[in-house]
């Protein structure tokens, strides 16, 4: 439970042999790092290409789509098998895929093969993030794990954004695939104290265990969340060019975005335990709501940049605070992995239908509208589940 101080059942205690806690806050920081490239830097990607190669907003939306359903496709393996292997393995092998799909993706403009690299980043980042999840359900707070982890992810991702856009503007967009692949390899490296062993399956499979009526309302909630609120992120910089911000001025703007992130997730991890989830629950998904309706209705640089910023940090207290409830229905991480991959699958439809409806109307102002819809509709399934007690099974 994310407002307990009681450990959550299957939580390594110290000294068991498994890493000490400090090395495995770390190790997830960089596991969710790794895990997240793809999210946040996507979007450059998409503007590089369509400026260097002319691709069509339809087509750069298959391209994002492809990418995501490979991740939820991956968290789906993970949460079905990914118990029987160790998070650090998985977050190794991970760390080689993703590593070698970046550097072929950079060598030209030919689609099959940027799509077919997607489908192999998508992957490895949906492994990597599986590896994440079961890592934190064997701590003692799952949401405040994934928490911090967001924060170290987002003070290192301030930084990138600042510099990926240079990169590219001084050494091309082969130079920015290659980029990436570097900081997943240096942040693979980092999930070396993710623990080593998997998690011991007690009597009765509990894998097999089917998903509660609960479980099933909170991955409702997670798909409309998500495929709501992120269609509009793999053109987020296309948002900006469209009212005369370039992509150097959009990746300042994404710096001070994820510079609030983080200090939101600080914040959040220590008020996790002390203020009721259902304000800080509520609080992001109505912030949340009303950033996405800005983002893409902003004519104006300043309006659009606050909106950024606060889509930013609301999405990142949502989204932990999302899985803190799938902690409480099953504490051994299962559901919270499937929550995940309801996210990615529930972004890559919406990637796609973000792409053919800014070809369709000329403009992606539609696709905010969407994402307000699917957070409200995301905050009514979400918040009985935060007022009831947690399901202890």
């Amino acid at each position: 439970m994310a407002g307990s101080a009681d450990a959550a059942p299957g939580t390594v205690a110290a000294g068991s042999g498994g890493p000490r806690p400090a090395l495995s806050l770390a190790a997830i920081g960089a596991g969710t790092a790794a895990a997240h490239i793809g999210n946040n830097f996507t979007t450059f990607l998409v503007g590089g290409l369509i400026d260097a190669y002319g691709f069509t907003a339809g087509a750069m939306g298959l391209f994002a789509m492809l990418e995501t359903l490979a991740y939820g496709a991956a968290m789906l393996g993970v949460a079905r098998w990914g118990s029987r292997l160790a998070p650090r393995w998985l977050a190794l092998g991970s760390t080689v895929l993703v590593v070698a799909a970046q550097a072929l993706s950079g060598l030209g403009g030919v689609l099959p093969l940027l799509l077919a690299g997607r489908l192999a980043t998508g992957f490895g980042f949906g492994v990597m993030n599986g590896a994440v999840n079961l890592a934190a359900g064997r701590t003692a707070h799952p949401a405040r794990a994934i928490s911090v982890g967001i924060a170290c992810q987002t003070v290192l991702f301030a930084l990138v954004n600042i510099a990926l856009p240079q990169v590219a503007a001084r050494h091309g967009l082969m130079a920015m695939f290659g980029a990436l692949a570097g900081l997943s390899l240096l942040l693979g490296l980092g999930t070396l104290a993710l623990p080593a062993t998997a998690l011991p399956k007690p009597a009765g499979a509990r894998a097999q265990r089917p998903i509660s009526p609960a479980g099933w309302r909170l991955l409702l909630a997670m798909g409309l969340f998500a495929g709501g609120s992120l269609s509009i992120w793999p053109f987020m910089e296309r948002a900006a060019h469209a009212i005369g911000l370039p992509a150097t001025t959009f990746g300042w703007f994404q710096s001070l975005a994820t510079i609030t992130s983080a200090l939101g997730n600080a914040a959040l991890a220590v008020a996790i335990t002390r203020l009721p989830r259902r304000a800080l629950l509520g609080g992001g998904l109505v912030a949340c709501a009303l950033s996405c309706a800005l983002l893409t209705t902003a004519g104006i640089a300043w309006v659009f940049a606050v909106a950024l910023v606060v889509f930013n940090a609301s999405w990142f207290i949502a989204y932990p605070m999302l899985l803190g409830l799938a902690y409480d229905q099953e504490p051994d991480g299962r559901l919270a992995v499937m929550m995940t991959a309801t996210w990615l699958l529930a972004q890559s439809v919406g990637a796609l239908g973000a792409g053919l409806l800014a070809d369709a109307t000329g403009s992606f102002a539609g696709v905010g509208l969407v994402g307000f819809a699917g957070c409200a509709l995301a905050l009514g399934l979400a918040m009985p589940l935060a007022r009831a007690r947690p399901h202890c099974p």
